[in-house]
């Protein structure tokens, strides 16, 4: 998976320089049959726009940061307690991505790979409501795809591409970064791959 991701280098999308930035965390850790890549339900909360939605860990950069991979590793151990820096492997990063809708709001998303161990386990914080892993073969699967309707805040009804996950539906941001991922693991021939080096 490192080569693949290597081979092909992350598109950054073109924003303003003054938009604020995120950074989101792919973890892979080998399950019982097989890679399984953690999802988390973002927590009930008023104001928030992504309050409620399946997600991937991850937030906005904070002044203290040096880099939007410190940013995801950071963001996952205060939402997860997984610490990626000690205990992941960086397998690299993927396309740099902007909400297309013009109702979401403006942010850059810098999404990170990393393979954590087999024994890792999510400890959500109060920020997130649930964390599950998830078979790669099974959101790799044609049966995965679906569609979501979400209610816009004028009241018009919108479709947009989803999967499937363990009866939650991602959508959005997180179903594009998830579609660019799985899109490189179908090119792994052996999950033992995801954790080589890119060398």
């Amino acid at each position: 998976m490192a080569r693949a991701i290597a081979a092909r280098p992350p598109r950054r999308a073109e924003v303003d320089p003054d938009v604020p930035s995120a950074s989101v965390a792919l973890l892979v850790r080998h399950g019982t049959g097989g890679p399984e890549l953690l999802l988390i339900r973002r927590a009930e909360r008023q104001g928030d726009p992504w309050s409620g939605h399946m997600a991937l860990p991850g937030g906005r950069s904070a002044p203290g940061d040096r880099d939007e991979e410190a940013t995801a590793a950071r963001e996952t151990l205060e939402e997860v307690g997984i610490d990626v820096e000690r205990d992941g492997r960086r397998l690299g990063p993927l396309d740099v991505l902007t909400p297309l809708s013009d109702r979401a709001p403006r942010i850059t998303v810098s999404p990170f790979v990393f393979a954590v161990p087999p024994e890792a386990e999510a400890r959500p914080n109060a920020e997130v409501a649930q964390a599950i892993w998830v078979p790669l073969a099974e959101l790799a699967e044609p049966g995965a795809a679906t569609e979501y309707l979400h209610e816009m805040g004028d009241g018009t009804v919108m479709s947009f591409p989803a999967y499937g996950a363990r009866g939650n539906v991602v959508w959005g941001l997180t179903h594009r970064i998830l579609t660019g991922f799985l899109e490189l693991y179908a090119r792994v021939d052996d999950a033992e791959q995801l954790h080589e080096g890119p060398g």
